[in-house]
């Protein structure tokens, strides 16, 4: 049950995904002949006044079409509403359409989790900490077990789930540098200075972090604080994502073998809600950014590789890259995308059978 659940939110996410790009077209008046949910042979069809609309077999994403180069297509080449007919900006929303309303996705869902299961906190504010090893800034400091640090340099750690990460990021800006730590020990509250030793740029004092109570969720006050909230929520997803990426091109040899492909990503998203069905909308966030941010990456059959012909196009003056060189481009950029998808298939199935076996 849990596994279709998680293919259905991944057909959800392509469905918005090409659902962006029709009706930023249409909406624009262009003509669109093509709407479909899959690749290779159509398992499903209907024929609206304007547009086909199909599943096919292979469920490895989607695509809009449009009859600007369909040699079945009745319409005049001259026809000022097809799509290379319009002006570069007309056609850079309809193709940049699909990542915005990933984005825009991505963000309603974690509205709606933080109005239906609300909002993540612990019984009591600050962060518990555990001193590591006595030669470490730290204990050297005068930190003891137990201790709970209500705040540091001035940044205040409430009842939220983010004190940990809160904390953990102001120790490691300053490397080498004092922190004014204020300090809970029982009854007493102290004013402790630690210096963060420097480790590979980012200061460390040799502690482990906890919570000060049982982590619960509770209610949000109104629908403003869940939008606070919601924003929050998806600036640190964007952020983690763009990072991710960016390590995998600095750091590809130790970076590229965590890389999930389809399996693996519904055999995550099945574990997530079997442990915490309201995991889900969590799962469903992160994946529709990682979709949106990808689909932006300027490479061929992205979104981004057409916006970057686009960009050719803006500077050569509104004068076009031959079509057949555009073609070939993302025609082999689209069967390299096919191939990597199904290599990932293969990956991803073949640790879950050495995973399976294993226990």
């Amino acid at each position: 049950m849990s596994i279709a659940i998680v293919i259905a939110v991944l057909a959800i996410l392509v469905i918005v995904h090409e659902s962006g790009h029709f009706l930023a077209a249409r909406l624009q008046g262009i003509h669109v002949n093509r709407f479909s949910i899959g690749f290779g042979p159509a398992i499903w069809k209907y024929q609206g006044s304007q547009t086909e609309y199909a599943l096919r077999l292979f469920p490895l994403g989607g695509y809009v079409g449009f009859p600007d180069n369909d040699e079945e297509s009745t319409i005049p080449d001259d026809d000022p509403n097809l799509l290379k007919n319009r002006p570069i900006g007309d056609r850079a929303i309809v193709i940049s359409a699909g990542v915005a309303a990933n984005l825009v996705f991505a963000y309603l869902v974690l509205v709606l989790m933080t109005l239906s299961v609300g909002v993540g906190s612990v019984e009591n504010a600050g962060v518990k900490i555990s001193v590591n090893g006595a030669d470490m800034p730290a204990a050297i400091a005068g930190l003891k077990e137990g201790d709970i640090v209500l705040a540091a340099d001035g940044v205040n750690f409430g009842r939220s789930l983010k004190t940990l990460e809160q904390f953990q990021a102001v120790i490691a800006s300053k490397p080498d540098q004092p922190v004014d730590l204020k300090v809970q020990r029982g009854e007493k509250l102290l004013d402790i200075n630690v210096i963060p030793i420097g480790v590979d740029g980012k200061g460390k004092i040799g502690v482990k972090l906890g919570f000060t109570g049982k982590p619960f969720r509770r209610p949000v006050a109104n629908l403003v604080e869940a939008l606070a909230i919601a924003a929050e929520d998806f600036q640190n997803l964007i952020v983690m994502t763009v990072s991710g990426l960016g390590q995998l091109v600095t750091n590809f040899e130790n970076t590229a073998s965590k890389v999930a492909g389809p399996v693996a990503i519904v055999a995550m998203g099945s574990q997530l809600v079997k442990s915490d069905f309201s995991s889900i909308f969590d799962f469903t966030a992160i994946i529709s950014i990682n979709l949106a941010i990808i689909n932006i990456l300027p490479l061929p059959a992205l979104d981004g590789g057409q916006l970057a012909f686009l960009l050719i196009e803006a500077l050569r003056g509104g004068k076009p890259l031959p079509e057949k060189f555009q073609a070939t481009v993302m025609q082999g950029g689209l069967v390299l995308l096919l191939g990597l998808g199904v290599v990932m298939i293969f990956k991803d199935s073949i640790g879950l059978i050495r995973q399976t076996l294993s226990m």
